[in-house]
């Protein structure tokens, strides 16, 4: 990359030489002829550069020499920024006029010795760069000009091609592949089937074909998706297949043989599905200590290695490897037809040419896929022909083929953008990349350049990361999430690319070997933070570190002391999570600096006020430092910042006066009002010109707003075109309780003068206790995808949301005066079917005990509660509604929802909507059926509690058409009788919860034919006496969990009926008080892999029977006192009972397993 990095670095020397400011800067320091000197010599050397980047690819002298040239650069843009943040410093940029302070620093010897200092070091980067300017006359260099940007960089493109989702050619594979996962009879429970292929082949892509398939997901009780990648570490690997079966990561502290226990707990006993994807591992004694953690599963579990070596599916598997080929001649041309001739027309000259380019791709589809992306750009048949009789024809068959077709693409990159793909090669492979951050590292580094005014930096970087993209350097772009933004991932060979391309300049510091190897000339790395000490490079612009650290190492003063000594030239720096409890003063030496991220350091209190002579700063990131308690009070100085991330910083008393002076920001993710001045915090009227705020805005601390009305106005809201989140809170946080100095205008405080703009997406409101109005304005606000309001408030209605056509998520959560919803009838708020909540797929309405209806005015009669009558049905039914939420609201009228298909939860309501539900059809008119079928058929999961009106009858009949339902909960519903139902239609339930039915004295009949049931709870039971003897058939069931059962006898009358229970891998008996000792059948529970006893006032001891636990991984001892001192290590008398298991624990409190 040294070529294209010294091009850049040129341009950017020559336009900072001609720049007004430096000319003003050498005059004043008597150095302007030494500049001018400067100049000429870069741009003398300039011109030749072009020629020498053509040469680089193929003469190691002239790549020798650009790497020279390229230090030497580097060293002289340090200079000139050096000079004029010094400059800056004593504000001489702010005019002709000089202060007081500028004065006396240039009118003695401190002039006359800057100036010396000055002359000395230009004088040295000009003899430098002569000496390698006199050194390109033996390349016989030719002079060259062309504009930076190409024909391909002008074109812009009117649609993005998502590359994730095109697998063409490959389902023949896929059926090859999916006779072997479900038809295929091993000996073995485990069968393992690797997938061997050359990188870009499609290896990952056809895994993900098949792991994504309907019959796979059906067919598997369990299925998990690893990463494994070039480093092998089997206890990394166990906590990410921990990560990928539960969704969550383990505790980073666990010892191996902790880890061990839980994946065991996870996968044994069931047929589990595992993808490890690109294992490069060749040693065989590595393998096996893995392998043997994953045969536990049952018969027909299988797993997938995907691989680019035959020795490594050789060491994997004893069945013979799927080798995947190259895409037939057909099918690559599918591929590239759609790429290369997405916005053009097919010519045939032009397809002659793509045909003769596409035989060089040997079939391999990232190659294919890069090779197009790079041709899309190129609009004639010359710039193709070109392209095929020159650089295609450079690679010869054999040689590190498929690296070096892709770097053709990169070789046709204009070098900005070189730039910015080689900068990618810090982040490891198969992580997870945040476009924005990569975005606000390019221009932390000078790589994003503004040549169009009318957009901003960021803008631009992601037009950059889109061309990228376009041409196939990254893949999996997408948003998840809001909150997480645009993210993508790259290639492995795309990875390995950007190292090639990146050679010295950059690095992964992951080892002390690494540490110490790495060169002086490295400018960017990311690292171990524990490493940081044993790097010695000075010339760093770079500082990151990412995963696979332990928290809570011990990062002192020496750490910063250090980065601050060694590393002046940083201009990102990236500590994020690292427990700092301070920052030093010594902060500000760091004046190159634009990025420095210091999240997630919660015990910083404050922040040194030097970090304001930073002046170069762009971003400033301080989200999740929960005791941080105040911004720097001269944050005004930095002019240039655009990025202040202060998100979740509860901590925070105030914004710091001057705030609305900096004018360029684009994220202030929180602005909080001083609550009684006493702080001389800035108030709304700062935020007035800050209208280039994108993302997130939170405001708390409202109620404390004096003249509100004006305050508010001055906020200007409405002119923050680009914000996608606003969240207005009267007070912050854990303030509910005080109201000290907000009540006496309290009237004075309106939404009404809080007026966003229209383009708005989400919006919170919080805790408003002033004005019972909602605002007109919430009407016009169509874009909104999220609506979430909670109290407490004086709220007693709130407007309706049912046209709002893009609405998809709404919550309302503890308005304790609302009374309803909508201030029509339901005739009148009916309107259009298509325009009732026409996009809302999740509603949530919680702890609003005064809301009865939804609207004010019903037509139907609530003190007839057999009145079942469905009205309206056709416009009255939330459309697409999956997911809905009622607890402790009294709703008896209010729309339908027959289509819910995800979670149904009813806690303290009426059960009068969800009759009239279960009465209605669903036919055409609803977009998630194009046939009549039975109301709630498709529901996943439904949790009932304490629900009016619900008896045995009712809950009986409408749980035979839950035919999809996983999980289920049952509580608190005095009219219903579990033994008296027959719920045979349940047959895909997973898992039952039973909770406070006192008239429950033995496990129902029926449970017996939930064959797929692998967890029971049951909680509070007082009248359950046995479990038998039901339980003896519940043999698929895996967890089981028994709380306060106060009139439980867990003795059983005969052993045998425990022979079948192989299943069952985790047992909680909680407050089981009137067993005084643990039952003889527990022995049997053989795959029994975690015991919690908790609350057993009168267990005096273990039985025996303990030592029969074989497989037993964990036991937790929770409020049983007899037996913490008889369970202690060594010298406890059961200790012989349990000496066994690998992990006992007084466990710290009552839960779920």
């Amino acid at each position: 990359m040294a070529e294209a990095i010294a091009f850049d670095l040129a341009v950017e020397l020559i336009t900072k030489l001609s720049s007004f400011t430096l000319s003003q800067i050498g005059l004043w320091w008597n150095v302007k002829d030494d500049l001018d000197d400067l100049k000429s010599t870069v741009s003398t050397i300039k011109a030749v550069l072009l020629d020498a980047e053509e040469r680089s690819v193929t003469s190691h002298h002239v790549k020798d020499w650009l790497e020279k040239l390229k230090d030497v650069l580097y060293d002289a843009d340090d200079l000139l920024d050096d000079f004029s943040t010094e400059a800056f410093r004593k504000d001489l940029l702010g005019g002709n006029k000089l202060t007081k302070e500028v004065r006396l620093f240039f009118s003695s010897s401190n002039q006359f010795a800057y100036s010396l200092k000055m002359g000395r070091q230009i004088k040295a980067i000009k003899a430098r760069l002569t000496l390698i300017g006199s050194e390109a006359k033996m390349f016989n260099l030719v002079e060259r000009d062309r504009p930076m940007e190409t024909s391909f960089m002008t074109k812009k493109r009117h649609q993005t091609h998502s590359f994730k989702d095109n697998i063409i050619g490959r389902d023949d594979d896929k059926a090859a592949l999916l006779k072997l996962m479900l038809e295929f009879e091993s000996e073995e429970n485990v069968y393992i089937i690797p997938i061997v292929g050359l990188g870009g082949l499609g290896k990952t892509a056809l895994a993900q074909f098949v792991y994504n398939d309907e019959m796979v997901k059906n067919h598997f009780e369990l299925m998990m998706f690893v990463c494994v990648s070039d480093v092998f570490d089997v206890k990394i690997i166990v906590e990410n297949i921990i990560k990928s079966a539960t969704g969550e990561a383990p505790n980073q502290k666990l010892e191996m043989d902790q880890l061990q226990s839980q994946l065991r707990g996870k996968i044994g006993g069931k047929k589990y599905f595992l993808v490890l994807d690109d294992i490069w591992n060749e040693e065989w004694e590595e393998w096996v200590s893995l392998k043997e953690l994953l045969v536990g599963g049952a018969k027909g579990s299988r797993i997938i290695v995907t691989t680019r070596s035959l020795r490594v599916a050789k060491i994997t598997s004893k069945c013979q490897p799927y080798v995947l080929k190259g895409l037939s001649d057909d099918d690559a041309w599918s591929l590239f037809k759609e790429i290369a001739f997405e916005q053009r027309s097919i010519n045939p000259t032009f397809v002659k040419i793509g045909k003769q380019i596409l035989e060089r791709c040997g079939g391999v589809p990232l190659v294919i896929r890069t090779i197009a992306g790079a041709l899309s750009f190129k609009e004639t048949e010359k710039e193709w022909s070109s392209f095929k009789d020159n650089e295609l024809a450079r690679i010869s068959q054999n040689e590190g083929k498929i690296l070096a077709t892709l770097k053709l693409s990169y070789d046709h990159l204009p070098s900005h953008l070189k730039h910015c793909f080689a900068y990618c090669r810090l982040y490891p492979k198969d992580h997870k990349i945040h476009v924005q951050t990569l975005v606000q590292f390019w221009i932390a580094q000078g790589f994003v350049k503004q040549l169009n005014p009318s957009q901003s930096l960021e803008e631009i970087g992601f037009v950059y990361f889109k061309d990228l993209n376009e041409r196939g350097f990254f893949q999996e772009v997408g948003e998840r999430y809001s909150w997480e933004g645009l993210t993508c991932k790259m290639h492995d060979l795309m990875h390995d690319l950007a190292e090639s391309v990146a050679g010295t300049e950059s690095s992964i510091v992951d080892s002390n070997e690494i540490a110490s190897k790495v060169g002086e000339k490295c400018r960017h790395i990311s690292i171990d933070p524990s490493l940081i000490v044993l790097f010695k490079g000075k010339k760093l612009r770079t500082m990151l570190h990412f995963p696979n650290y332990e928290r809570n190492q011990n990062m002192n003063d020496e750490i910063w002391d250090f980065i601050i000594s060694n590393y002046r030239c940083l201009r990102v720096l990236e500590l994020n999570g690292l427990d700092f409890k301070m920052i030093p003063r010594s902060i500000c030496k760091l004046k190159h600096l634009r990025y420095l991220d210091l999240s997630g350091n919660f015990n910083i209190k404050i922040l040194p006020k030097s970090i304001c002579k930073i002046q170069n700063l762009q971003a400033l990131k301080l989200n999740l430092c929960w005791e941080l308690e105040e911004l720097p009070k001269k944050i005004e100085k930095l002019v240039n910042l655009t990025h202040l991330g202060c998100e979740d910083c509860s901590g925070l008393t105030h914004m710091p006066r001057g705030i609305g002076k900096l004018t360029s920001l684009e994220t202030l993710s929180k602005f909080v009002v001083d609550k009684d001045g006493s702080r001389d915090g800035a108030d709304l009227s700062e935020l007035s010109g800050l209208n280039n705020l994108t993302g997130r805005l939170e405001i708390t601390n409202l109620g404390f707003v004096k003249n509100a009305k004006e305050k508010f106005k001055a906020a200007n809201l409405k002119e923050k075109q680009h914000l996608r989140l606003l969240v207005l809170v009267w007070n912050d946080y854990g303030d509910d309780d005080d109201d000290s100095g907000n009540d006496d205008d309290d009237d004075d405080k309106s939404l009404e003068d809080l007026r966003p703009h229209p383009n708005l997406k989400e919006l919170f409101i919080g805790g408003w206790r002033s004005d019972a109005k909602f605002p007109s304005w919430l009407s016009l606000l169509t874009n909104l995808i999220v609506i979430r309001i909670w109290g407490p408030s004086n709220f007693k209605q709130i407007p309706s949301f049912a046209q709002l056509p893009c609405l998809q998520k709404l919550s309302i959560v503890d308005l304790t005066l609302l009374e309803y919803m909508d201030d029509n009838s339901p005739k009148g708020s009916q309107g259009e079917p298509e325009s009732f909540f026409p996009s809302l797929k999740s509603l949530c309405l919680e702890n609003c005990p005064n809301m009865k209806s939804w609207w004010r005015k019903s037509s139907i009669d609530d003190d007839n509660e057999d009145d079942t009558t469905v009205i309206g049905t056709s416009t009255m039914a939330f459309p697409c509604l999956s997911s809905l939420e009622i607890v402790n609201c009294p709703l008896t009228s209010m729309p339908l929802y027959p289509s819910l298909d995800d979670d149904l939860r009813l806690v303290k309501t009426s059960s009068r909507p969800l009759k009239q539900t279960m009465k209605m059809n669903i036919t055409s008119t609803t977009p998630s059926s194009s046939t009549s079928s039975l109301p709630l058929s498709k529901l996943k999961s439904f949790h009932v509690h304490k629900i009016e009106g619900l008896d045995t009858h009712m809950l009986d009949e409408y749980l035979k058409h839950f035919t999809g339902l996983k999980k289920l909960t049952i509580g608190d519903c005095k009219e219903v009788d579990l033994g008296g139902m027959q719920w045979e239609a349940l047959k895909n339930l997973s898992h039952l919860g039973i909770i406070n039915i006192p008239q429950l004295v033995s496990l129902p009949l029926w449970l017996q034919h939930l064959v797929q049931l692998k967890r029971l709870e049951i909680w509070n039971c007082s009248g359950l006496r046995s479990l038998f003897p039901v339980f003896q058939h519940l043999t698929f069931l895996e967890d089981l969990l028994v709380s306060k059962c106060k009139e439980l006898e867990l003795s059983a009358a005969g052993l045998q009926i425990f022979q079948d229970q192989t299943r069952l891998r985790s047992l909680a008996l909680e407050n089981i008080s009137k067993c005084r000792h643990l039952p003889e059948w527990i022995q049997h529970l053989t795959n029994l892999q975690i015991l919690s006893l908790v609350d057993w006032p009168n267990l005096t001891s273990l039985p025996d029977e303990m030592r029969c636990l074989t497989n037993l991984q964990q036991l937790n001892i929770h409020e049983v006192p007899q037996l913490e001192e008889r369970c202690q290590k060594d010298i406890g008398a059961d200790w012989y009972k349990i000496a066994h298991i690998p992990s006992v624990t007084h466990w710290p409190a009552v839960g779920y397993i």
